[in-house]
């Protein structure tokens, strides 16, 4: 049997019971970082071989951890903070126990992105989790685009050293757009900052972040029937409101009106 288990984000106090017990009876555990994992596990008195499972070495890894599983061998696989396969290694080896009919099972326990929900006083019945925010500006701002058009509320991960660009990205695209910055969750320096983009890009500004952050944007309220708009209209829109340029403002208005977008780029280029 294969256990995925949540581990603590910051707190230690922060893992069940039943987490602690599966931990201290399986065989072995499977972790990213051997050495931060230890410092958990001898905090709860657990002395379990470690094996490292990371996402450079899955692929290598997998042939040995599913002839153990097999074999009958009870395993646990946690990651250095939070819920497994959120950001993080282990899906490649739950669809090869889905593929090899091997039994697998998970554990409630930490994640950071619904931690930051609940947090965040943004709607919680409607929601989407997109995790790490793409690096490159081209893909930035179509993520961004795609996200400020959800009528939910979208959760994603990012790093100290990008957020400001992707706060001035948002200031120019979505001025009066509510957003959420939640930064080491559980920990000693919880903060939880709430404003529009701007506000919090000046904040940062003056104080850079440091840390885990999970950024909140909240939802569209504003009608998305775009009938009002002709093709041309609409996609010229999404280039000049998101700096798109034209073949992903094309893509992005034949999702958002929901046809096919060849129609799209028939219009526009008026074949």
């Amino acid at each position: 049997m294969l256990y995925l288990i949540a581990t603590p984000i910051g707190n230690l106090s922060d893992i069940s019971y039943r987490a602690v017990a599966v931990l201290q009876t399986c065989d072995y555990i499977l972790c990213e970082d051997t050495r931060h994992s230890r410092y958990l596990l001898e905090h709860y008195g657990i002395h379990k071989k470690l094996h490292s499972y990371h996402q450079f070495n899955e692929s290598k890894a997998e042939d040995e951890i599913i002839n153990d599983l097999r074999l009958g061998l009870t395993l646990a696989l946690i990651s250095d903070a939070g819920t497994p396969l959120i950001c993080d290694p282990g899906y490649r080896l739950i669809q090869r126990c889905l593929k090899e009919d091997l039994p697998y099972s998970a554990l409630p326990g930490p994640c950071a992105a619904l931690l930051a929900l609940t947090l965040s006083g943004f709607n919680p019945d409607h929601f989407q989790f997109v995790g790490f925010l793409p690096k490159k500006e081209t893909e930035l701002k179509k993520m961004l685009a795609e996200l400020l058009y959800y009528t939910g509320t979208s959760i994603c991960y990012e790093t100290p050293h990008r957020l400001q660009q992707t706060l001035k990205e948002l200031s120019q695209s979505a001025d009066q757009r509510l957003i959420c910055v939640a930064r080491e969750l559980t920990k000693k320096f919880e903060t939880l900052h709430r404003g529009t983009a701007l506000e919090l890009l000046e904040y940062f500004n003056k104080t850079p972040p440091r840390g885990e952050i999970v950024l909140l944007i909240s939802g569209n309220k504003e009608a998305t029937d775009f009938t009002h708009l002709s093709p041309e209209e609409h996609v010229a829109f999404l280039q000049k409101n998101y700096g798109l340029s034209l073949q992903e403002a094309i893509k992005m208005a034949a999702q958002l009106r929901g046809v096919r977008k060849k129609e799209i780029y028939n219009a526009v280029h008026q074949l």
